[in-house]
Parts: C-alpha cells; sequence; structure tokens
C-alpha cells in the first residue's frame, strides 16, 4: 500500500450543508494519495450521519474525530485529530472551505522544507453559496469568475484569486501586502514541527486562535511561504460567530507573551506539561 503524502484536516461545527460541498470538493481532487480528517468540535447527530454516508461514497479514506460540545474547543479538536494523522504534512482547512481541483496539488508541490504554506480564501455571498450543487463542483463552475459574476458576484480586484496564473499568480504572491501566517482556513506545514511546538495552544479561544500556532513556528525558526494566489478554495458564507470581548483579550495576552518570550513549545498542547 502507498503512504499517503497528505492529511486533510477540516475543522468543522454544525455545518452538515456546507460541509457536504466541502467533502465532495475532495473527491474531485488531481491528487488521490491523501486522507481527510474532519475535526468536529461538539456538531450533533447530522455531521456524524453526513461523514458516514460520505465515508461510503469517496475515494479517499476518511475519519471523523469528535468531542462532546463545551463550547469554542476547536484547538482541542484540532490537536487530537494531528496525532491520528497518517502522513508527514498536514494540510488545515474549515469546513465551509470547497477547494479547487488543484487545492492538494499545489500545497504539495510547493512545501518545503523550514516553511509552513499561508494560502487565502475567495468568499462568496449566501445567494451563490447555496446554489452551489455538486455538479457545479465537479465541473469546477463554482470557480469560475465569468459563472460567478453571471450569478450576482460583483467584479473586484479579488477575483484575481480565481484567475492569475503564471507570472500575474507568483507576482500577486509576492507582491500582496498581506503578511504570510497560520490561517486554519488554508494553511499546511510538516507535521514534525507542528509537534515540535506541542500543537495548538488549548486555552485559546475564537478570534485569532490559529495565529498564535504559527507564531511559535516563527519562534522555532520555520518560516511561511504565500500562497495566496495559488492554492484556491471559496469560502461559503456564514454568519460571524458571537465573540466576547474578554475571548479576544485573553488571546491577544497569550499571544503577546509568545511574541516577547520567545515561546516556541506550548505546555496547554498535545502533551500537558
Amino acid at each position: 500500500m502507498q503512504s499517503l503524502e497528505i492529511t486533510v484536516i477540516i475543522s468543522t461545527y454544525n455545518q452538515p450543508e456546507w460541509l457536504s460541498k466541502v467533502l465532495f470538493g475532495y473527491e474531485c481532487q488531481s491528487i488521490k494519495n491523501f486522507q481527510v480528517i474532519v475535526a468536529d468540535d461538539g456538531s450533533t447527530e447530522d455531521t456524524k450521519e453526513l461523514v458516514l454516508k460520505f465515508s461510503k461514497r469517496v475515494s479517499y479514506p476518511l475519519k471523523h474525530i469528535w468531542h462532546e460540545d463545551q463550547g469554542f474547543r476547536k484547538t482541542v479538536i484540532l490537536n487530537k485529530a494531528i496525532t491520528v494523522a497518517d502522513s508527514d504534512y498536514l494540510l488545515f482547512t474549515d469546513g465551509d472551505c470547497i477547494p479547487r481541483k488543484d487545492f492538494i496539488e499545489t500545497h504539495l508541490r510547493m512545501r518545503k522544507l523550514g516553511c509552513f504554506l499561508s494560502g487565502g480564501y475567495f468568499k462568496l455571498p449566501k445567494d451563490i453559496s447555496e446554489l452551489i450543487s455538486e455538479q457545479h463542483i465537479k465541473n469546477q463552475e463554482c470557480f469560475d469568475a465569468k459563472w460567478l459574476i453571471s450569478k450576482g458576484l460583483k467584479s473586484s480586484f479579488k477575483l484575481n484569486k480565481l484567475t492569475a496564473d503564471g507570472w500575474k499568480e507568483r507576482f500577486l504572491n509576492f507582491s500582496t501586502p498581506t503578511k504570510a501566517t497560520w490561517d486554519g482556513m488554508n494553511v499546511s506545514g510538516w507535521k514534525k514541527d507542528v509537534l515540535l511546538v506541542n500543537g495548538f495552544d488549548e486555552r485559546m479561544q475564537y478570534g485569532g486562535e490559529d495565529r498564535e500556532i504559527g507564531e511559535r513556528l516563527f519562534n522555532l525558526g520555520i518560516k511561511a511561504k504565500q500562497i495566496r494566489y495559488s492554492a484556491i478554495c471559496v469560502h461559503l458564507y456564514h454568519e460571524r460567530g458571537y465573540v466576547h470581548p474578554e475571548m479576544i483579550t485573553r488571546n491577544k495576552a497569550i499571544r503577546k507573551v509568545t511574541k516577547r518570550d520567545q515561546v516556541i513549545r506550548t505546555p496547554f498542547g498535545i502533551e500537558k506539561d
């Protein structure tokens, strides 16, 4: 049996309709040697049933890692998913981000030792998000700028994420003012590096919770490579979850210490110190 090249870890919470589109998006990938782990932060039975149904119809290995809903514990379930990943390379994304057919291929092609890859996403409005069917994903229409505009999307510079290739793609990756950071919707890195920093800090709550692990990887000496215009996924619409100001304050305090003290290994991660 051929060893898996990459594990895709998809975080989700009670979005089975969106997750079904995302899981089908991985069935359409140009690269087939991967597994998917759904890291489920306490969804109801609907999500479990959906993943079970998809596990019987997709060609890739599909696992469902779940824990009880006790509030926002995304970092906890992501750490559990990391420990059961069967490959040396990990790709993290969300259950509302449909991958273009070359999404995994691009992450594998651009990966580099001593680096993690920082991608972006193209956000869709509610009406187009609901309109997208499996057929639209299979024939890749939902990544086609002309098709999206025909469905009412307003034209903007951001469409370059869907259309740029060759020299333009490379130029936009180089020139974008957006910093290459660890953003959980589209980021990949080596499992050994993630384990060296002890995974995600489980004290982190909603709001920048992904960025902190990237900051510890920087402290380890790992670089971030910008692939914002290369690895493409479309972000389905959802309401922004209510964020308590104290969550943001606490997250900022943790990140401040990480930067100030050059913290590499969190004691609040996969292994508890």
